[in-house]
């Protein structure tokens, strides 16, 4: 008899698996929608997470430069865990302003976001692949907004190499019935929460989110249970589970117990609709296989059809691996957004 190893096994299980929550058809979309967020969001293990009553939201400096205002400030998103995030905000800008939340992938730090080179190799990671995400979308007349995510940079990322630290962390999430994800889904909502608690200038009309990489998968699944996101922008990270997180050596942080018995990505896309969503990947991307992106983005045409808005979904192909596509992408949000220099 022919040996099946393990990973076979377990792969052919997913790909024989049809997912319970899959759209049909048939359904009211919007009754659906609520039937797989909730699912979505106990997967997640949120409902074992408590969101804290004080979010001790604290300025810790605001200093001027020639193109914006930069606040670096702490809050608690559950008690006792407290994590910073830095804005910037474009200078004379007048009423409420969009905002463009961004979160790095497994990478040194939100510092990527800002532009700002700390460890070695970080001028080389910014420069080649468009992560300076605050910086741009400061350019492009956004409120930017760098947060830094659980397990990577100074939320126990490696203070000597910078490198991210999620195994121990993700694996003990999994005991407490929770995920790394889930987490992080948590503490960008909490971000969200403050900024329009603490900013008045900031338009609740317009919260947009970003991300690389990890930075992608935590992008998509918060937009997936946050509905004031109006607009996702994942980039290396939506793809079919069984050609890429199943298939293929990822950190921990993306996994989470059970989802494919419920969904694929793709099902998931369906909880953003009718709000905007961007999908950016490389061409040559080992980890994220752009025949995989390209299956999963055909089910998320037909799930935004099905919800009356097929143009509010747009895939963004670069040529090379895994980063971020700048140029290619940011007209997409301008399309959808309209003039993002309005007033709110």
């Amino acid at each position: 008899m022919m040996k099946v190893l393990p990973k076979t096994y377990n792969l052919k299980l997913i790909e024989e698996t049809t997912p319970a929550l899959r759209y049909d058809s048939g359904t009211d979309f919007a009754t659906w929608q609520g039937t797989a967020r909730t699912k979505l969001a106990e997967l997640l293990g949120l409902p074992n997470m408590k969101k804290a009553e004080d979010d001790k939201f604290t300025i810790e400096y605001q200093k001027e430069t020639e193109e914006y205002t930069e606040y670096r400030f702490t809050l608690q998103s559950e008690e006792g865990y407290v994590f910073p995030a830095v804005m910037r905000v474009p200078r004379g800008t007048k009423g409420r302003m969009p905002v463009m939340l961004t979160l790095q992938g497994h990478a040194t730090g939100m510092h990527i976001s800002l532009g700002d080179p700390v460890f070695p190799g970080d001028t080389d990671l910014i420069s080649g692949g468009d992560r300076d995400f605050v910086v741009r979308a400061v350019k492009e007349g956004c409120i930017g907004v760098a947060i830094e995510q659980r397990n990577f940079g100074e939320c126990g990322g490696d203070p000597e190499k910078g490198n991210p630290r999620c195994h121990i962390s993700s694996m003990s999430a999994i005991l407490n019935g929770r995920t790394t994800i889930g987490e992080r889904v948590l503490d960008t909502m909490c971000v969200i929460d403050a900024l329009l608690s603490h900013f008045d200038f900031v338009d609740p009309d317009r919260i947009m989110l970003m991300g690389n990489s990890g930075g992608g998968t935590a992008t998509f699944y918060t937009a997936a249970i946050d509905e004031r996101i109006c607009l996702a922008m994942p980039s290396c990270a939506v793809c079919t589970y069984k050609d890429s997180i199943a298939a293929i050596n990822h950190c921990v942080c993306n996994f989470i117990p059970g989802i494919v018995k419920y969904f694929d990505m793709s099902d998931i896309s369906g909880l953003i609709a009718p709000r905007n969503l961007i999908v950016v990947n490389g061409k040559e991307d080992p980890i994220f296989p752009d025949k995989g992106v390209r299956e999963t983005f055909e089910i998320t045409k037909r799930l935004y059809t099905a919800a009356g808005v097929p143009e509010n979904c747009a895939l963004i192909t670069g040529e090379e691996g895994h980063r971020f596509y700048a140029d290619a992408a940011w007209p997409i949000v301008h399309r959808m957004m309209g003039d993002l220099s309005r007033k709110g």
